[in-house]
C-alpha cells in the first residue's frame, strides 16, 4: 500500500468534501480515503498495483474537483532530455506544449538553440519512460538523457554530439549543393550554349538526391507535424521544394513551365542555412563546452602510503589526493599538506594565482602551480563547485525571458498564417493579374518574366512567400543570446540563474549591500582599548574576550584574536546568553560581564559616565564600538574596525554612473554607518538593522525606489536576497552558496557587481535586437514575396541568412568588456 496527499480545488462546502470522500472510498484499489474541507486536502491510501495516481486524479476530476499531488521534494525530479529532430521554433513550442499538458509535469522548457528539454516532474505520476514516449509521440527522438540535472561525466558525449550535428549537417548540405549545382550548370549550358538532349529527364533524376535524400529529414518533419494536425518550418520548405518538383513532372505530358531547378536550389539553400546555423550555434554554446572539458578524468590517491590512479567517477569524499606541479586538482577539497599557488581563473575569471597552504580550500579542475599538494576530497560528482557552475549555466540557457512568452505565442500561429498568406498570394495573382504585373513592371527586378503564364507567376509568388518566411529567427532570438551571455558570465565568474534575472536586472533602480563581508573584508580587528572605572587595559580585554570566546559573532572573534595576540589569558564563562542585536552576557569568576551595545547597557542600568563621548569620537571614524561592564559597572570600551575592500569606492562610483541608487544595510549604529558611507560614497544608509530585519528593509526600498537588487554573502542574507527583485550572492570560490541567489559572483570582487549589470543589459539588448531583426525581416520580406518581387531561390537564401544573422548577432556579445 502507498499513501498520497492531494490538494483539492473547487470544494465550496463540507458536503462537497463528504461526497468526494465517499466517491474515493468506493473506488476499487483505494483502501482508505479522508477528505478535509478545512485544509482542502484528501489523504488517500491505495494499492499501486490496482490503481495509478493518474487514475485517482481522474476520479477526483469526474467528481467535479481538481486534485493536485502535494509537492514533496523527494518526489520531484529535474531532468534534461536531448532532443533530435527539432528544426524550428514551432517544433520547440509544440513539444513544450505536449510536456506541459501531461499529468505530473510541473514545469517544462524546450530550447531550440540547445536542443534540450528541461523538465520538472513528479515521479509518482509520470516516469522517465513516459517522457520518452511523449517525445516519440510528438515525432522526435531522444539522443541522450541527463538523468538528474547535470552529471559531469557527460562532457565527452556533449562535445561529440555537437560535432556529430555539424558533421551531419555538412554531409546533407554538400549532397544537396553538388546535385543542385549540377542542375544549375546544365540549365545554363542548355539555355545559353547549346541545347542538351534529354535535359528535362536528366534534371528530374539529379534533383532526387538534392530534394528527397538530403532533404529527407525535412520532409519527415513535415509528415510528423501533419500527423499532429500542425505545421512548422519543415512544412514550408517541403511545400517550396517537393511540391514544385511534383508539379514539374506534369511536363512529361503537358508543355508546362518546369520548376525543377528552383525546387533543388531551395532545398540546397535551406540545408546551407542549416549547416551555417549549426556551426554558429556550436560557437554560441562554446562556454558550456569549455566548462565540461575542464573536468579531470583521473585522480592520484594515496591509500595506506601507496599511490594509485583511479577514474574520477571512483573518487569518494575523504580520499587523499596527491596533486603534482602543473596538474589539475581532481575535485574540491582541503589542503592537508604542502603549499603552492593555484590558477583559479576557470572559476573566478581572475588570472592571478592564489596561494594555498595547509587548511586552504581548493576547487576541482583548477591548475596547481609549482608546489606539490596533498588534498582531502570534500565534494565529488554533482556536488562539486564546477558541477554547480555548469548546472547554473544550463539553467540559464534553458530558461525563458518574460518577453519571450509573447513571441512564443505569436510563433505558434506563424506557420499557419504563412500558409494562408501563400494561398492568398496564389489566388490574388489569378484574380488580379493586372495589379501585380503593374507593380512588377514598375520595380523591374532582373528575374521577372512578365510573359510567363499567369498560373506560373501565381505559383512562383506563393512559393516565394513559403520559403522566405522564417520562424526560426524568432525561435533563436532569446536562446542564442542567453547561451552566449550566460557562458560569457561563467568565464568571468558571473553565474546567472535565469533569463528572468537578466530582464529584471536591466530595470533595477536601487542596489542594496550588506556591509560586513560584502563592502568590507569580513575580518574585523580591534583598534582601540579604552579602560574605565579603575579597570586596566588587560582586565578589560580579558573580561571581553572571556565572554566572547563562546560567541559566533565576527566582532567576538576579533576580541579573542586580540587577546591571543597579546597573550592575555581569560577564565571560562558560564551562564552565557546572547541577546540578538544587543550583545552577550556571561559569568566570569562569579562576576556578571556584559559586552555589547549602548542599548544592552541601558537595559541593565549601567552608568556609562564619559564613555558615550569617547564612543561618538570613535564611531565618527567609522569604527564599531563595544561597551564592557562588570557587575553593572562600566569597565571600558573596545573599538573594532572591519577594513573596506580595496575596490569598494571604485565599484560604487561606477554603479552611480550607471544611474543606480546605492544603499548600505548594516547593524552598526547610525554614526558609524554614516562615517563608512561617506568614505565609500554610498547614496543611502539603513543602520541599526537586526539580522531578521533585512527583509523588511529590502521591502521598504522596493516601495521607495521600485525594482531593487540585494548583494550579500548568500548564506546569512538568504531571506533578503530572496525578497529582492534580483538577489546577488558574492563570495570567494567554494564558500559561496550558489543556490541562494539569482546571480552569483564567484570572484568576491565588488567590480563583479558592475560587470553583472553590464552583462545583463548587454544580453537583453541583444535579445531585443534579435527580435527586431526577426520581425522586421518577416514583415518586410513576406509582402515583397506576395507582390511577386522576389524569386523563390533568392527567398530561400534570405531565409537561411535571417536565422544565421540572429545567431551571429548574439555572438557579438562576446566582444563586450566586463
Amino acid at each position: 500500500m502507498e499513501k498520497i496527499t492531494l490538494l483539492i480545488d473547487d470544494m465550496s462546502c463540507a458536503s462537497c468534501a463528504l461526497g468526494l470522500e465517499k466517491g474515493l472510498q468506493e473506488t476499487e484499489g483505494i483502501k482508505e480515503a479522508t477528505v478535509n474541507f478545512a485544509s482542502a486536502k484528501a489523504y488517500i491510501e491505495f494499492d499501486p498495483e490496482k490503481l495509478t495516481i493518474e487514475q485517482i486524479l481522474n476520479r477526483v476530476s469526474d467528481a467535479g474537483f481538481k486534485g493536485t499531488p502535494e509537492k514533496r521534494l523527494s518526489l520531484t525530479v529535474d531532468e534534461v532530455l536531448v532532443i533530435e529532430g527539432m528544426h524550428c521554433a514551432s517544433c520547440a513550442i509544440g513539444l513544450e506544449s505536449t510536456f506541459k499538458n501531461a499529468a505530473g509535469v510541473l514545469e517544462a522548457v524546450v530550447n531550440l538553440a540547445t536542443e534540450k528539454a528541461s523538465i520538472k516532474y513528479d515521479r509518482e505520476i509520470i516516469s522517465h519512460k513516459d517522457l520518452v514516449e511523449l517525445v516519440k509521440s510528438a515525432g522526435y527522438t531522444i539522443a541522450e538523457t541527463g538523468g538528474e540535472r547535470i552529471a559531469l561525466n557527460n562532457s565527452s558525449s556533449e562535445l561529440d554530439r555537437d560535432l556529430r550535428t555539424v558533421a551531419k549537417a555538412a554531409r546533407l548540405m554538400w549532397l544537396a549543393v553538388i546535385f543542385a549545382g549540377a542542375i544549375m550548370v546544365l540549365m545554363m549550358i542548355n539555355m545559353f550554349v547549346l541545347p542538351i538532349p534529354g535535359y528535362f529527364p536528366i534534371s528530374v533524376l539529379l534533383a532526387i538526391p538534392a530534394i528527397f535524400v538530403a532533404g529527407w529529414a525535412t520532409h519527415r518533419g513535415t509528415f510528423k507535424a501533419l500527423k499532429r494536425f500542425s505545421a512548422n518550418m519543415d512544412t514550408l520548405v517541403t511545400l517550396g521544394s517537393a511540391l514544385p518538383y511534383f508539379l514539374s513532372l506534369l511536363n512529361f505530358w503537358f508543355p508546362l513551365t518546369t520548376f525543377i531547378e528552383m525546387a533543388a536550389s531551395i532545398m540546397a539553400l535551406h540545408l546551407v542555412g542549416r549547416f551555417l546555423e549549426a556551426k554558429a550555434k556550436g560557437r554560441a554554446s562554446q562556454a558550456i563546452k569549455k566548462l565540461l572539458a575542464l573536468e579531470a578524468k583521473t585522480a592520484r590517491v594515496i591509500d595506506n602510503g601507496t599511490e594509485r590512479e583511479i577514474a574520477i567517477e571512483d573518487l569518494l569524499p575523504g580520499m587523499v589526493m596527491l596533486v603534482r606541479p602543473g596538474e589539475k586538482i581532481p575535485t574540491d577539497g582541503i589542503v592537508i599538506s604542502g603549499s603552492s599557488s593555484v590558477d583559479e581563473s576557470m572559476a573566478t575569471g581572475e588570472s592571478i594565482p592564489v596561494e594555498k597552504s595547509e587548511g586552504s580550500e581548493v576547487i576541482g579542475a583548477t591548475i596547481n602551480g609549482r608546489g606539490a599538494l596533498q588534498v582531502r576530497a570534500s565534494r565529488v560528482g554533482k556536488d562539486t563547485f564546477l558541477a554547480q557552475v555548469i548546472k547554473m549555466v544550463e539553467e540559464a540557457q534553458g530558461s525563458k525571458v518574460p518577453i519571450q512568452e509573447f513571441a512564443d505565442r505569436v510563433t505558434g500561429y506563424f506557420v499557419p498564417a504563412v500558409l494562408v498568406v501563400a494561398l492568398a498570394a496564389f489566388f490574388s495573382w489569378l484574380l488580379f493579374p493586372g495589379f501585380h504585373l503593374s507593380i512588377v513592371e514598375f520595380f523591374s527586378p532582373p528575374w521577372a518574366n512578365l510573359k510567363a503564364p499567369q498560373l506560373t507567376l501565381a505559383f512562383m509568388a506563393a512559393t516565394a512567400v513559403l520559403v522566405i518566411s522564417c520562424p526560426c529567427a524568432l525561435g533563436l532570438a532569446t536562446p542564442t543570446a542567453l547561451m552566449v551571455g550566460s557562458g560569457l558570465g561563467a568565464e568571468n565568474g558571473i553565474l546567472i540563474r535565469s533569463g528572468e534575472a537578466i530582464q529584471t536586472m536591466k530595470d533595477v533602480k536601487a542596489i542594496a549591500f550588506d556591509k560586513t563581508g560584502t563592502l568590507t573584508r569580513g575580518k574585523p580587528q580591534v583598534t582601540d582599548l579604552v579602560p574605565a572605572g579603575g579597570f586596566s587595559r588587560e582586565e578589560l580585554l580579558s573580561f571581553a574576550a572571556g565572554v566572547e570566546a563562546v560567541s559566533e559573532h565576527p566582532l567576538g572573534a576579533a576580541l579573542v584574536e586580540k587577546a591571543a595576540t597579546e597573550k592575555i589569558s581569560y577564565a571560562a564563562v558560564s551562564n552565557f546568553e546572547s541577546i540578538t542585536g544587543q550583545g552577550v552576557i556571561g559569568i566570569i569568576d562569579r562576576k556578571e560581564v556584559l559586552v555589547g551595545s549602548r542599548r544592552l547597557m541601558e537595559s541593565h542600568k549601567v552608568d556609562l559616565g564619559v564613555l558615550p563621548e569617547q564612543m561618538e569620537t570613535l564611531e565618527a571614524e567609522g569604527k564599531t564600538v563595544v561597551l564592557v561592564a562588570v557587575d553593572r559597572k562600566a569597565a571600558g570600551l573596545v573599538a573594532i574596525a572591519d577594513t573596506l575592500k580595496d575596490e569598494a569606492i571604485e565599484a560604487l562610483a561606477k554603479l552611480k554612473d550607471l544611474g543606480l541608487v546605492t544603499v548600505m544595510i548594516t547593524g552598526d549604529n547610525r554614526v558609524t554607518a554614516e562615517a563608512i558611507a561617506r568614505q565609500i560614497g554610498i547614496s543611502k544608509v539603513v543602520a541599526e538593522v537586526l539580522p531578521d530585519g533585512k527583509v523588511d528593509q529590502v521591502r521598504r526600498l522596493q516601495e521607495e525606489f521600485g525594482l531593487t537588487a540585494m548583494v550579500g554573502d548568500g548564506i546569512n542574507d538568504a531571506p533578503a536576497l530572496k525578497q529582492a527583485n534580483v538577489g546577488i550572492a558574492i563570495g570567494t570560490g567554494t564558500d559561496i552558496a550558489i543556490e541562494a541567489s539569482d546571480i552569483t559572483l564567484v570572484r568576491g570582487n565588488l567590480n563583479s557587481v558592475v560587470s553583472a549589470i553590464l552583462l545583463s543589459r548587454a544580453t537583453f539588448k541583444k535579445i531585443r535586437q534579435n527580435y527586431f531583426w526577426a520581425w522586421f525581416y518577416n514583415s518586410f520580406a513576406i509582402p515583397v514575396a506576395f507582390l511577386g518581387l522576389l524569386h523563390p531561390i533568392i527567398g530561400a537564401g534570405a531565409m537561411a541568412l535571417s536565422s544565421l544573422n540572429v545567431v551571429l548577432n548574439s555572438l557579438r556579445l562576446r566582444k563586450i568588456e566586463l
